[in-house]
């Protein structure tokens, strides 16, 4: 079944990217006003790091186990573990962007100078530019697998770029949870 017509599957590619980048951009540099987002309390602030760390290692479980379905011949499990995955990268997404604009941007480096240049500025922006190629990518997945029907998705580009997603996902989400080990566990 089509929920998306073929020829819109470029262009909505590129608009969901460049809308979902600019929102991400503008909130972690600080140019959403803090006003744009209900207030909460500190405790709800602190506690979602620790829950986008668990959505993290779910969305790496359910990427696997679609990658794995898709490879044994199971298609209605990979599109099950597939669209769980990306509903919890949007669900980790919203939970991000909130904190960020509640805060009025990241929070700082904790730990040592030293860390922070040569461990944890590697780890982040590398993390940071694999988000930020993924974010395309798994749009256009995505929007491939509705707009054909399931015996014509051999037909594009969907499993090759699929592939590529879904590495560059898994190696984002595990640099992410580096990050996280570095600001909220080690320092």
């Amino acid at each position: 079944m089509e929920y998306v017509p073929r020829e819109r599957v470029g262009p909505l590619t590129a608009i969901l990217s460049v809308v979902s980048l600019v929102i991400v951009f503008a909130a972690a540099g600080g140019q959403i006003p803090q006003s744009a987002v209900p207030g909460a309390p500190a405790w709800m602030l602190d506690l979602i790091p620790h829950l986008n760390v668990a959505i993290s290692v779910a969305a790496i479980a359910t990427i696997t186990l679609g990658w794995r379905a898709i490879r044994r011949g199971e298609v209605e499990r990979h599109r099950i573990a597939m669209i769980a995955s990306f509903g919890l990268f949007a669900a980790f997404l919203v939970f991000y962007l909130y904190r960020l604009i509640a805060m009025g941007g990241p929070q700082p480096f904790p730990g040592p100078d030293a860390i922070y240049q040569f461990v944890y500025l590697p780890l982040l922006a590398v993390h940071i530019f694999l988000a930020v190629v993924c974010v395309p990518l798994v749009y256009y997945v995505i929007l491939l697998a509705f707009a054909h029907p399931i015996e014509e998705l051999r037909r594009t580009s969907h499993a090759r770029f699929g592939r590529l997603a879904a590495s560059l996902w898994l190696i984002s989400f595990t640099l992410g949870i580096a990050v996280y080990v570095l600001l909220y566990v080690v320092y």
